[in-house]
């Protein structure tokens, strides 16, 4: 199926409805007795099964992991018409399907896969299905970091103004298929997007944001144009009466200015652009954008953030920018800044126990983002760092510890890799002591022996968390919960 042109909204949408799980609408014949394969049984998926169920798909799901893994995940689809590959073999023979909807995290030059595109076998994921399903104006937002805040800042602040429904969803962990029924046109829909869930997406949002682009997922991507080029179908299907808000700061999300077919604005919290928002003498400033069409107006002060971070300031001037073009009030903005206080695993406050700080920032699984919460703070630092190899450079990485950092405690897969980069930045005469444990909670309880009243310990691990974990979440609980312990001993 080729993709449909460009309509106003999101790329030419589709006004179905379907009736599954107590849904009301009109079934659509389009994959009526269609041989599918389900690829990876996640989150996401759950609700693309169930509309392809209602769809009269005749529908085969694969998975890597064996039915005992995957209890809680077939237990959501039991009793529906389904076969299963699960385990060893779980890619093999699927010639002869019609399509493969593949989650988001499979990599697409899997040999199995790569075969499968040279037979011309369609892919397709949940993502597609629901722009095509959407009756509402999609806002997008992408980029290597920042992607949760932003996208959560934007629907809190779209929200505030009281005149439309909301629905945030996307890689922010909720996939908004089931509530497509629920969505009307006067609606608006924010979209946390993954490199993974555009990479393959043949549609792009009316209202897109790339937050910045740096080395990340290059496990799967293979290389940094590959990582760029999924990140371009953001903008890449839109038209001139769509709207594309970008990093002015971020080198690499500027020079995609000249690309973007849609309207082009900035956000910046070093220079001026002619469109979008900035600092000017510690004053969030807007120009030429929504409210501020053909004038600037001042917002508020940089000092309203409660977020910690200069990344965090960019994070806000590039929701500022978005939530503007869709029609925010500059009140409403400056009401949801004063009082948004971020979101979990990203630089959060645990506990502060006998003058020591702890600090969770599980979402750091780059060593950009590592960084960035590194510069969050003047205190000593007791940082714990590693977890699984994504084949990123931890060059910059080693030089802001060597620079910042009272000690690191290392762990996990990339722990090598971490200890040899840090050594080979050592310049200065107190360099950070490096020590090293053999599983997290050993990391956690030897940053509490190092740390000192006023010190900051600092879970920023530069690093995917496979290795030990089911994912970040997981891990910043652990974190979390470790930390808590030590409240109760002390």
């Amino acid at each position: 199926m080729e993709a449909m042109p460009l309509q106003a909204t999101n790329s030419g949408l589709m006004e179905k409805k379907y009736a599954a799980s107590g849904m009301k609408g009109e079934t659509s014949m389009e994959w009526r007795g269609q041989k599918v394969a389900v690829i990876g049984l996640g989150i996401s998926n759950i609700p693309l099964i169930r509309y392809l169920v209602h769809e009269g798909a005749e529908i085969t799901v694969c998975d890597r992991q064996k039915p005992v893994d995957l209890e809680s995940r077939l237990a959501q689809i039991a009793g529906l018409p389904l076969s299963y590959k699960l385990g060893e073999g779980y890619l093999d023979d699927l010639q002869d399907f019609d399509a493969l909807f593949l989650s988001p995290g499979i990599p697409k030059d899997l040999p199995e896969i790569s075969a499968l595109r040279e037979r011309k076998v369609r892919l397709s994921s949940e993502m597609e299905v629901f722009f095509q399903l959407c009756p509402a104006p999609i806002v997008g937002i992408t980029g290597s970091s920042g992607k949760t805040t932003t996208t959560t800042l934007v629907g809190e602040i779209l929200a505030a103004q009281e005149d439309h429904r909301v629905w945030v969803g996307g890689n922010i962990g909720k996939s908004l298929l089931d509530e497509i029924p629920s969505i009307s046109t006067e609606d608006l829909v924010v979209l946390e997007l993954s490199s993974f869930q555009l990479e393959l997406l043949p549609y792009s949002p009316r209202y897109a944001l790339v937050t910045n682009i740096t080395p990340n997922h290059l496990d799967v991507h293979r290389s940094m144009e590959a990582y760029i080029a999924a990140k371009r179908h953001i903008f890449t299907f839109q038209g001139p009466d769509d709207y594309i808000v970008l990093n002015y700061d971020n080198e690499a999300t500027r020079s995609l200015a000249s690309e973007c077919p849609g309207q082009v604005f900035f956000f910046s919290r070093l220079v001026e652009p002619p469109r979008g928002a900035f600092l000017r003498n510690g004053m969030i400033t807007v120009r030429d954008v929504g409210f501020a069409k053909g004038k600037e107006e001042a917002l508020c002060s940089i000092g309203a953030i409660r977020l910690l971070g200069v990344h965090n300031w960019e994070n806000v001037l590039a929701a500022v920018t978005l939530a503007a073009l869709c029609g925010a009030k500059p009140e409403d903005i400056v009401k949801v800044i004063a009082a948004f206080t971020g979101v979990p695993h990203r630089l959060e406050l645990v506990e502060e126990i006998k003058g020591v700080k702890y600090y969770n920032d599980s979402i750091a699984t780059s060593p950009a983002r590592a960084i960035a919460g590194i510069k969050a703070f003047h205190q000593p630092i007791i940082l714990i760092a590693g977890g699984y190899d994504k084949q990123l450079s931890f060059e910059r990485l080693a030089a802001t510890v060597s620079e910042r950092v009272k000690a690191v405690i290392l762990v996990g897969a990339t722990a090598d890799k971490i200890e040899a980069a840090i050594r080979k930045k050592q310049n200065r005469p107190d360099q950070p002591m490096i020590y090293r444990s053999s599983d997290f909670d050993g990391a956690v309880i030897k940053a509490s022996q190092l740390a000192k009243s006023g010190d900051v310990v600092l879970m920023s691990p530069a690093c995917a968390s496979y290795d030990m974990f089911r994912n970040f979440e997981e891990r910043g609980q652990r974190f979390r919960d470790l930390v808590r312990g030590m409240v109760e001993k002390s």
